[in-house]
């Protein structure tokens, strides 16, 4: 899994596999999801990040036990 932010743009990318995206769907407003051929969820992307995710450039990891 991949997490990239780019400010200049400000989206927010999580690539979840290494794939080519077949269909891309914007199931919300600025929520994007990526798919490929065999139509599995490989990476979203959320435009406009500052505005809906609380400091886009830094993440947190967890593993719940």
């Amino acid at each position: 899994m991949k997490i990239i932010y780019d400010p200049e743009t400000d989206t927010l990318s999580i690539i979840l596999k290494a794939g080519k995206v077949e269909e891309s769907e914007e199931n919300s407003p600025g929520t994007i999801l990526d798919y490929d051929v065999n139509g599995e969820l490989i990476s979203l992307e959320i435009l406009n990040a500052s505005k809906r995710v609380f400091k886009p450039g830094s993440i947190e990891y967890e593993i719940a036990l």
